[in-house]
């Protein structure tokens, strides 16, 4: 696999996983988390698909920064393989319904499989961007590694099963505080892949300039006329 496709193989994943969740918020009954329009009629493919496809995107950008930027990018790789690992997780082991309690051994993994997901990707983009040369491709990457954990601290906040979400009433709103985690490190990924196969491409295509064509032989040359 290329770098190219490793590129546009995260941003496809990430497209699909958009995709299926959106298909499962606009087509099935509305529910509080995303992972729990698995547990209605009809959710499970959608929210499966979403999750893998996500995983997927998560996996092939972690193989082309190790084809491209080994040395420098090891960190970032496996963060992300992190978070296609608790991806996975979470697609095996469904969610209990309800909000705030957890009463099986599966929806205790696929909590903690979450939480590897939402904080492995923002830490992921930021050591990716670190230490780079100031370009606009590299400052997106930091700003929305940012944002994730931005998003996510106040998702956290708003929980209901956080001390501080009865002072803030976030009852009435967490669940729109998790779409956005979830819409913020979609973008996350999709940024890092662009960035991360931007110079690499580019660099490439500079360093490999067109052959000369081959002069052609003109009759009556010096070194002739010696002989």
């Amino acid at each position: 696999m290329t770098l190219r496709r490793s590129v546009w193989g995260a941003v496809s994943g990430t497209v699909v996983a958009a995709c299926a969740l959106a298909y499962a918020q606009v087509a099935l009954p509305e529910q509080p988390l995303l992972s729990d329009y698995a547990l209605v009629s009809g959710g499970l493919v959608p929210v499966l698909i979403g999750m893998l496809a996500l995983a997927g995107a998560c996996l092939s950008l972690a193989y082309g920064l190790a084809a491209s930027d080994p040395a420098r990018t090891a960190a970032t790789r496996v963060l992300l393989l992190a978070g296609a690992a608790g991806l996975m997780m979470s697609a095996i082991f469904p969610t209990d319904p309800g909000t705030a309690q957890v009463g099986t051994l599966s929806g205790e993994v696929h909590r903690w499989a979450a939480a590897v997901v939402f904080t492995s990707l923002p830490v992921a983009g930021w050591a990716l961007a670190r230490g780079r040369a100031a370009a606009p491709r590299w400052n997106a990457v930091k700003a929305m590694s940012v944002a994730s954990a931005v998003t996510l601290m106040a998702y956290l906040a708003a929980h209901p099963a956080s001390i501080t979400s009865p002072l803030i009433n976030g009852g009435a709103y967490y669940g729109l505080l998790e779409r956005a985690v979830v819409l913020a490190e979609m973008v996350l990924i999709t940024v890092m892949a662009l960035a991360s196969g931007h110079g690499r491409i580019d660099t490439k295509t500079a360093a490999t300039p067109a052959r000369p064509a081959a002069e052609p032989e003109q009759p009556g040359r010096p070194e002739q006329l010696a002989a």
